[in-house]
């Protein structure tokens, strides 16, 4: 972790003001990093991430001097009133991390523009702040969805249906905790409407949501990734769009798309089909062999996806999955929510098994 230059005591030199810019934003960027220091501290539980966090703040207390402070006006200060609708609700921990960092980096180069008039070393401190920002937000909020992932074992991808919003909410009611909205027939504009709801609707119940194939449409309603599959996009050309922080995920069909997509950069990838499904109607299954070796070779997550419903699911499970991604057993069900239950528990029982320590003796 690079220093940030100490600030000299300098005399005043800008007026009242200014005075009252540089005292909201030292606040202002000091509460927004108090709420990501708490994250990382009792969410991620990092030691590291924290007290550089911790750091900062600290840095930013020494550079509040007092004629700063005697400078504020709350009662006089018009912003004090000011409001938005999207400050009154966050959908999930990212959308309050991501709150706050844009909080934080808007205060800096506040910092930084008017601290050219009071401090050059407030204004170069705020600039190397602002850089150090940037770099915790790709590697904090891109590991918090990462570590999301690792802990999603239950997967809906989506197809067209006349409920689909209500499907999917009744699905997230019963644990899945990852949602692919994949549909390659409906308009543009009617696909961005839906995506929005199932985006808001997945991060009111903590899953994440992705769009497959789409990056645009990604990155127009903020999901957290997009799946591909083996004619989409190349993964680099997609983390390229979407940064280091949003999740890809890349369809597979033999080790060799496996070990290809791992070597890409893929964050998971899918294993299948592995019964034949009309989803993919020009796809062979795969069969329970491609899920033996997946379970063998696989050094990312992956998720047995391809007709499994909840007779066969046992076998799928047996054959080395932890995790599953289910379309049509979900989206056709008369009950989704208690088939996303049965799906949750018998995978996360896999899990638990899987984890148990060996018996000693």
């Amino acid at each position: 972790m690079s220093e940030l230059p100490s600030l000299p005591m300098l005399p005043p030199s800008a007026d009242a003001a200014v005075y009252r810019i540089l005292d909201a934003n030292l606040d202002r960027a000091r509460e927004g990093l108090r709420i990501i220091e708490e994250w990382c501290r009792f969410g991620l539980n990092n030691s590291g991430q924290t007290e550089q966090l911790k750091h900062l703040r600290q840095t930013l207390a020494q550079w509040h001097a007092p004629e700063l402070r005697l400078c504020r006006d709350t009662p006089g200060d018009p912003g004090t009133s000011l409001t938005h609708p999207q400050e009154a609700e966050r959908t999930s921990v990212t959308a309050v991390l991501q709150a706050n960092f844009c909080r934080v980096q808007e205060a800096l180069r506040a910092l930084e523009e008017y601290g050219k008039l009071y401090s050059s070393a407030l204004a170069a401190g705020s600039k190397a702040m602002r850089y150090q920002v940037y770099a915790l937000e790709s590697a904090i909020l891109g590991g918090h969805r990462q570590q999301r992932l690792a802990q999603a074992l239950t997967y809906l991808v989506t197809s067209p249906c006349d409920r689909l919003v209500p499907t999917v909410e009744a699905a997230l009611q019963g644990g899945i905790a990852l949602v692919q909205y994949r549909d390659k027939h409906t308009d543009d504009s009617l696909r961005l409407e839906l995506a929005q709801q199932l985006k808001d609707l997945c991060h009111r119940y903590g899953a994440l949501f992705l769009i497959n194939d789409r990056v645009d449409l990604a990155l127009a309603v903020e999901a957290d990734g997009v799946h591909l599959g083996q004619t989409d996009l190349p993964i680099a050309t997609a983390r390229q769009l979407l940064g280091s922080q949003r999740i890809i995920g890349r369809s597979t069909t033999n080790p060799d798309e496996m070990q290809r997509a791992i070597a890409e950069g893929a964050d998971y990838i899918g294993v299948g089909p592995v019964y034949a499904t009309p989803t993919k109607p020009d796809k062979a299954a795969a069969g329970l062999d491609y899920v033996r070796y997946a379970a063998e070779h696989a050094t990312i997550p992956w998720y047995a996806i391809g007709g499994i419903n909840t007779e066969n699911l046992t076998a799928v499970i047996q054959a080395g999955a932890e995790r599953v991604a289910v379309v049509r057993a979900i989206i056709d069900a008369d009950n989704p929510t208690l088939i996303a239950q049965y799906f949750a528990a018998q995978t996360n029982h896999q899990r638990t098994f899987h984890t148990l320590p060996a018996p000693v003796g």
